[in-house]
């Protein structure tokens, strides 16, 4: 067990853990057998830690939206255009994933299977966080930054979906590029196509 994993409450090793076997298996085919073998604790022992395999889940998907939430309302604080707000928002949402890529596959792939109402819930969640982007390129085309003639949602959702990719791919063990780095590049690509008379 690394250090850092061993800093951690038990709990949230087992959060750690149980998000590495969705992210593996999927939620639907992991179990807590599974989970209890991966810690090397018997099953019954692990119940006095977390309740449901569902409770991680919301954790670990609600923890996250906490994440990216912050992130973005620390840049829509900020007194800059709308092209250099996007572009920190980008980087932020980057960060967020790269301090936890696994717990960030698990966000963008296994929420659907929260029961309700967490799952309308959370979904409400990622709705306003993706408007909060919509909002600020709407702004970038009220103020001339960016071509009068895009689609703003068409927008919103390629950049999302660019991004959201991530964690599919990105291996920081790699060398390939940083996380700092990876989100200058992807900012600069993503905005400079939405900007009237891209830098």
């Amino acid at each position: 067990m690394t250090e850092a994993i061993a800093n951690l409450s038990r709990k949230e090793q087992v959060i750690r853990k149980a998000a590495e076997l969705f992210k593996e298996k999927g939620y639907a085919a992991a179990s807590m057998r599974d989970l209890a073998q991966l810690l090397g604790i018997e099953a019954a022992s692990l119940y006095s830690h977390i309740k449901s395999k569902e409770e991680i889940l919301r954790s670990l998907c609600f923890d996250m939206a906490t994440e990216f939430r912050k992130s973005l309302e620390e840049v829509e604080k900020q007194n800059v255009s709308a092209s250099e707000k996007l572009r920190r928002g980008i980087i932020g949402h980057i960060q967020v994933m790269a301090k936890d890529l696994t717990a960030s596959a698990v966000f963008m792939n296994e929420h659907r299977h929260l029961s309700q109402p967490y799952l309308r819930d959370f979904l409400l969640l990622r709705i306003n966080y993706i408007n909060r982007f919509k909002k600020i390129i709407e702004e970038g085309v009220q103020k001339d930054e960016f071509k009068r003639t895009i689609d703003t949602k068409l927008a919103v959702m390629t950049l999302f979906s660019s991004l959201n990719w991530m964690p599919m791919w990105y291996d920081p063990s790699g060398g390939i590029i940083e996380p700092i780095e990876l989100g200058v590049q992807l900012s600069d690509m993503l905005v400079n196509g939405l900007k009237q008379n891209p830098k």
